[in-house]
């Protein structure tokens, strides 16, 4: 039996919008002007005459849209089929009938056989979607899903989910769609190579319907709006081609209606990925603790639908599901939608079952009444598809989009799809301006942007907005926080000290050089006066990246003039003239390349050992290994075994930026979150692989949260002991896309270099010995002062260095011994080559 809980949904009075506030409204509406959430709120009140205005707005924004798009008059739909993979699921939404218990279910999930027979039956009919609908983790609550789960072998439903989009790409042609509900960064990079796209209704921001009990949302962890609104920031982050939208009548206000709205509007302006809004009425169902709530007013939802129609503008794709509007159809197009979603010609509603699909020929002849022509779609939407090169399609799923997309990116009509092999690319490297590392130095780069700089980081404004502003800092006594960095300098880190360590980051003029000589007295303590250095070359195997990290002016888009891809063959060509150069380890990095196979990581790793067995391999950043691994479907600490096992010595700690997603998410787009850096590199040392450790600070950061990097990285070194050194890296900003855009600043201070070098040896203290400066970034002068001020370590040799020279560095890409030497004899000091893990050579 299902317990029912026949609580009533408690709706707040609102007041009811004035005439005047809405024909104010609709007026800034008609003149295109920007509105609110009030004015949004006011809209959806509109009746009589200004609710046809409204209606009329809408359909102009949408009609000027599709034009824009190249379709005028065209709404579109997806032909499919739904395969309900489980409907076991953790929550327990008091509206649902799809989500049941496992003693009413044959089985906790559909067999791989029975999906697969699904799909076929659907290609056989002309289908091209194949829509997974899941209840969400089920194993988290039902004994009977984990069985299921650990009898076959996999780890979670969404391995599961995994494994079965990928039979039916092989075995049928059909494109996944996925909707498992709540998916982390990582779970997304992990499903991205099977599906064209993915969904998750956001359907409200209020928080309300999830806390209070009685709410629809009541007992269901993962309708938490702040939860739903992660999925839909981390699916842009990833680059996912995502559908979203909201419910209404589920106890919501106007006003938290268009709160939501505003709040996918946010999203997508942010990361560009929300491909289709779909604005869906509540419908009572029996056996709910909801059935006595009346259905949501078609009325209401046609003026929800204009409102979200001016709210996301004319490039949106807003879609109202056909069996859930009775015969209403012309009202909806009036009210701006282009979309009637997917429609089945083989399966049901099955979260809907009690109201069927319309005939697709019908659609098509109500469409047509209202002056629209109703084409097919696929999963993926045109925009997507016609951009699928620039990092929106992974390349294994490129052939299956395109054996059934014309070329305007809609679905070729009366194709019957057909199983394609799901595997990687055609290797496309040795090619491009492969001789940047050392043009990069005498002709400089080719642009000082990359070709896709207006639109593939985001909406500049709504990236602006999540900068924090640093917190105030309780007065405190310099001179007490310097005899505490004297007596206990790791200390520092604990919270009841923060207030003294932010003093020290705050430092200046005679405060600062007594901090500076602190950090100094415990380096020597530590390192002795020995200044070491490894000779290394810097390998950068490949610049195509379309990752889209707002700092970054390293990555190209592949038709880029500077873009190139170096094959496995260069790569150990150049590490073997490094050996032949006396280099004893090569760095080896390069950007998110879509096209890079899963395979060549190891590949490169074997090839550089085979041509030079001594040589120490340092590669792959934690970025580059979390996504490899979810390439290849594995967990993080079998990809990092078999790279072990290939000869990685240690990984680089780069693309840690600030370790504090606050700064992240303004900073990169699509990068790995913190957790998940800390969880690469935790993995890594305790498979034996050592990392170092670095912090890119002076751009849209703050002295706060470099205290904050600081701790993860100690909290990391307590736990496993593997970080080998840390390395400050100051931004570099000369074109670098988020200071092009004005929102970073141009680099840390003088003053800054000084501080964050000397808190790094004072608050590292006991913990990581080895503080490395970048004279890349630095320059011989700044060099010399940092090695004064805690710093023991030089860096390398790099031979190349492409990175640091294509964001505007100025102080070269290589250095020779003798000058190293030369470098640190300067600085009163002898210089001592090193091992990679600093042992003395």
């Amino acid at each position: 039996m299902v317990e029912v809980n026949v609580e009533v949904v408690k709706v707040n009075v609102e007041p009811v919008p004035t005439e005047a506030s809405v024909r104010r409204a609709l007026r800034r509406a008609a003149d295109g002007k920007a509105i609110d959430v009030d004015e949004a709120t006011a809209l959806l009140a509109a009746t009589g005459e200004q609710f046809d205005e409204l209606l009329a707005i809408a359909g102009g924004i949408r009609d000027a849209g599709l034009r824009e798009a190249g379709r005028p008059g065209v709404v579109t739909y997806s032909r499919k089929v739904f395969i309900p993979l489980t409907r076991l699921c953790q929550d327990r939404c008091h509206y649902c009938t799809f989500a049941t218990v496992p003693h009413k279910l044959p089985a906790a999930f559909l067999e791989r056989d029975e999906v697969l027979e699904i799909a076929r039956q659907g290609a056989a009919q002309g289908c091209k979607e194949a829509l997974f609908t899941l209840g969400d983790r089920p194993e988290e609550r039902w004994p009977a899903a984990r069985q299921w789960l650990d009898e076959r072998g996999y780890d979670s439903t969404l391995d599961y989910v995994r494994a079965c989009a990928i039979a039916v790409l092989e075995e049928t042609g059909l494109l996944p769609h996925l909707n498992p509900g709540v998916m982390s960064w990582a779970e997304l990079q992990r499903l991205k190579p099977v599906a064209p796209s993915m969904g998750m209704m956001l359907e409200t921001t209020a928080t309300r319907l999830w806390s209070e009990k009685g709410g629809p949302h009541f007992g269901s962890p993962d309708k938490e709006p702040a939860v739903r609104l992660r999925v839909l920031d981390d699916a842009g982050r990833v680059g996912v081609p995502f559908t979203t939208g909201i419910l209404i009548g589920i106890g919501e206000t106007s006003a938290e209606r268009a709160e939501s709205l505003f709040a996918i509007r946010r999203v997508s302006r942010e990361f560009g990925h929300i491909q289709e809004v779909i604005v869906q009425n509540f419908r009572a169902k029996p056996d709910t603790a909801m059935r006595g709530m009346p259905d949501a007013e078609l009325r209401e939802l046609a003026a929800t639908v204009a409102v979200a129609r001016i709210i996301m503008g004319p490039r949106a794709r807003i879609q109202a599901p056909p069996n859930l509007i009775d015969d209403e159809f012309p009202l909806l197009l009036r009210a701006g939608i282009d979309d009637w979603g997917g429609v089945s010609p083989v399966t049901p509603d099955h979260v809907n079952p009690e109201r069927p699909w319309p005939q697709i020929d019908l659609l098509a002849e109500k469409s047509e009444k209202s002056g629209f022509i109703l084409k097919e779609r696929l999963t993926i939407y045109p925009e997507y598809v016609r951009r699928g090169d620039e990092g929106w399609l992974d390349p294994r799923i490129k052939n299956h989009v395109a054996a059934l997309a014309t070329s305007d990116g809609l679905a070729r009509e009366g194709t019957k799809p057909a199983g394609l092999p799901w595997q990687e690319p055609d290797e496309a490297f040795g090619t491009g301006r492969t001789d940047l590392f050392q043009s990069i130095d005498t002709d400089g780069r080719s642009e000082d942007r990359r070709s896709d700089f207006d639109h593939v980081y985001g909406d500049w404004d709504e990236v602006a907005a999540h900068i924090k502003s640093a917190p105030a800092s309780m007065p405190t006594d310099v001179l007490a926080a310097l005899k505490l960095a004297e007596s206990d300098p790791a200390a520092l880190l604990l919270e009841k000290n923060e207030d003294k360590a932010m003093a020290l980051f705050n430092a200046d003029g005679p405060a600062l050089d007594h901090l500076a000589r602190i950090a100094d007295d415990l380096r020597k303590q530590v390192n002795g006066d020995d200044i070491t250095y490894v000779v290394n070359r810097n390998i950068n195997f490949s610049n195509v990246c379309y990752v889209g990290c707002r700092f970054c002016a390293f990555a190209q888009r592949e038709k880029d003039a500077d873009a190139y891809r170096l094959s496995v063959e260069q790569v150990a060509d150049r590490a073997e003239q490094a050996w032949q150069d006396g280099a004893s380890e090569v760095c080896m990095q390069g950007g998110i390349d879509p096209k890079m196979p899963v395979t060549a990581y190891a590949d490169l790793v074997r090839a550089v050992k085979q041509r030079v067995p001594g040589m120490h391999v340092h590669a792959y950043s934690p970025m580059e290994i979390v996504t490899a691994a979810s390439k290849a479907g594995v967990s993080l600490r079998e990809w990092l075994t078999e790279l072990k096992e290939a000869g990685l010595g240690t990984i680089p700690g780069t693309a840690a930026e600030i370790l504090d997603d606050d700064v992240r998410w303004v900073l990169t787009k699509g990068k790995l979150p913190t957790s998940t850096w800390v969880d690469v590199v935790t993995t890594a040392h305790q498979v034996g692989i050592r990392s170092s450790s670095t912090m890119m600070y002076g751009h849209v950061d703050h002295p706060r949260q470099w205290l904050g990097h600081f701790r993860v990285l100690a909290g990391i070194q307590d736990q496993t002991g593997g970080l080998t050194e840390f390395v400050a890296l100051p931004f570099i900003h000369t074109n670098a896309p988020i200071y092009l855009a004005g929102i970073a600043r141009p680099g840390p201070t003088w003053r800054e270099n000084r501080v964050v070098h000397a808190m790094a040896r004072v608050l590292l203290h006991g913990r990581i010995d080895n503080i490395q400066c970048s004279w890349v970034k630095l320059g011989d002068e700044g060099t010399r002062v940092m090695l004064n001020s805690g710093c023991n370590d030089l860096g390398g040799t790099l031979m190349e260095e492409t990175i640091s020279r294509m964001a505007g560095s100025e102080h070269g890409s290589a250095r020779t011994v003798a000058e190293l030497k030369e470098l640190a004899a300067s600085a009163g000091r002898s210089a001592v080559e090193r091992t990679t893990v600093y042992g003395r050579r």
